[in-house]
């Protein structure tokens, strides 16, 4: 019998795990930023939707309202470190989890506040990682976006040692394990545009609006 190929898609993770204070999410009637709504449906809805396809497994970071985020179907990873030390923790506890599900595997990390992901997301930057064999972040408009990118398991262990040495700086991190940037179009828009704060929201509304 013919084996069957290995799904050549990432394993992901949204990071969903930070506070989002600019946002203000309760006044908007959201537990937490990631579930403020965005044309009827929780910000971080946008963002499985486009990366699902995209990905062998999906999972999401988070340390707040657990339960609502389980609701999306996706499994639900705390941050390993306490006093959210930021993005890199929620790195961490997506490599952490890889390593008991598929040790070798690359992760994908995409921010939960990213509506407007491309389709092509994953292809391009695990085709990337392959040509150079580092750490792979997507950019555009000349800027380098850090968490939305393919870490290599052998990421791990130089991101806990960044952590535990209170080293929270994500392109400090990047520049140690020379990185490198795969760049989209922004035309007609950036497809990495992000969602802090409420005049941001009001944008991707818009945005989002125009696309239906």
């Amino acid at each position: 019998m013919t084996q069957a190929p290995e799904d050549p898609r990432p394993y992901a993770l949204i990071l969903a795990g930070g506070l989002g204070r600019r946002m203000e999410a309760e006044a908007l009637g959201a537990p937490a930023k990631p579930l403020v709504p965005l044309a009827g449906r929780p910000l971080i809805t946008h963002v499985i939707e486009r990366m699902r396809p995209q990905v062998r497994e999906l999972w999401i970071n988070a340390n707040t309202a657990g339960d609502a985020f389980a609701a999306f179907g996706c499994p639900v990873l705390p941050d390993s470190i306490a006093g959210f030390p930021g993005p890199l923790a929620g790195v961490l506890a997506g490599l952490d989890h890889l390593a008991d599900v598929a040790p070798d595997a690359d992760l994908l990390t995409v921010p939960a506040d990213t509506p407007f992901l491309p389709p092509d997301l994953a292809q391009r930057l695990v085709g990337r990682r392959r040509q150079c064999g580092s750490v792979v972040c997507a950019g555009s408009g000349g800027q380098r976006h850090p968490v939305i990118a393919v870490w290599p398991a052998t990421a791990r262990t130089a991101l806990r040692q960044s952590l535990t040495m209170g080293r929270l700086k994500v392109g400090l991190l990047l520049e140690h394990l020379n990185a490198v940037t795969e760049n989209w179009d922004t035309t007609p828009d950036d497809p990495f545009f992000n969602v802090n704060t409420p005049e941001e929201l009001a944008i991707a509304q818009i945005r989002a609006s125009a696309r239906q």
